[in-house]
Order: structure tokens, then C-alpha cells, then sequence
């Protein structure tokens, strides 16, 4: 990754910055796997960082020189199952979320180096396994970082009749 790049935790602080990288990203990035009529209802959702994961410490952001902010991710712990304990203290399992580089810093190292930190935080927090709901788009990246298909084809509800075709993918860590 470029030396005149910088990689931290996210704060809420970042929301604005991280809002317009997902804006920039998926709008972009996401146009030739998806068709207009499921980027105009999707992205209005997906592209808004998530308060409650800009606060966890477990989300970082690349910037550059100027404040930018060129890249996004981070992970979270699985849901709480029916007897009220966490999934990923029985099963140590996290969920890589909202990923994205700006469109116009791809290939440049800005996804793998801040897949390195989730993993290396993820693996530092017990997880032993993450998995992800990939955009068509990004299968290959996660792929490149060691993930593997589990299903091909999901259906993500977004919201009242919003369905996101996504894959399921999986990496030990």
C-alpha cells in the first residue's frame, strides 16, 4: 500500500467520509454485476455506514493525505442465538462487513491491506472462522484473500420486497 496512506479505527466522526466512499464504490463498482432496477432501491441502504459499526473498534478506514477516505472494512460478532449467548462464543464466528475501495484507488493494495487488519483483529478476538455476503462484484477479491464460496446465490433482504443477490463466502482464520 502506498507509504502516503494511512490505516485507523473508525469513529462516528468518519460517518460522512465513509457514507460517500460506499456511495462512490458501489455506485460505481456494483453497476456492471447488478441491474438499475435493483441498484435504485439497494443503494440508498447499502451505501450508509452504520453508526453501531463506526463505533465497535472493529472497523477501519484507509485515508490519504487530504482526509479522504479510500477504503472501508471491519467485521462483527455473529447474532446472539435463542438462549441469549453469542453465536461466536460457542462457535467463534464473525462477519466481514461493509467493504469498499474507491473506485479509483482499486488495484492498489488499499483492499488487501485493510483485509489484513480485520483478519489480524478478528484472530486477536478469538474468531476462529468469518464469513461474508459478498457482492457479485467482489467475489474474486474475497477469493484473493483466501475466502471460498459456500452458496452461490443469496437473496439479502434489504427491506419491505428489497432482495440483494449476494454470495455466501467463508475463510478460516
Amino acid at each position: 500500500m502506498d507509504p502516503n496512506l494511512s490505516v485507523r479505527v473508525a469513529s462516528l466522526e468518519d460517518q460522512a467520509g465513509v457514507d460517500a466512499l460506499l456511495g462512490r464504490s458501489y455506485s460505481l463498482l456494483l453497476r456492471p454485476d447488478y441491474p438499475a432496477s435493483v441498484m435504485v432501491l439497494a443503494l440508498p441502504i447499502i451505501a450508509r455506514a452504520r453508526p453501531s459499526l463506526l463505533t465497535s473498534g472493529r472497523y477501519w478506514i484507509v485515508m490519504d493525505c487530504f482526509g479522504t477516505v479510500l477504503g472501508a472494512a471491519g467485521w462483527s460478532e455473529a447474532a446472539p442465538v435463542a438462549d441469549g449467548t453469542k453465536a461466536s462464543q460457542q462457535a467463534a464466528v464473525g462477519h466481514v462487513r461493509h467493504v469498499a475501495t474507491d473506485p479509483g484507488a482499486v488495484r492498489r493494495g488499499i483492499g488487501a491491506a485493510i483485509m489484513g487488519q480485520v483478519l489480524r483483529d478478528a484472530r486477536a478476538k478469538g474468531v476462529r472462522r468469518l464469513e461474508c455476503l459478498s457482492t457479485r462484484t467482489a467475489v474474486a477479491f474475497y477469493a484473493a484473500q483466501g475466502f471460498t464460496v459456500v452458496v452461490p446465490e443469496v437473496e439479502v433482504p434489504l427491506g419491505p420486497d428489497i432482495l440483494f443477490p449476494s454470495v455466501s463466502m467463508l475463510r478460516q482464520v
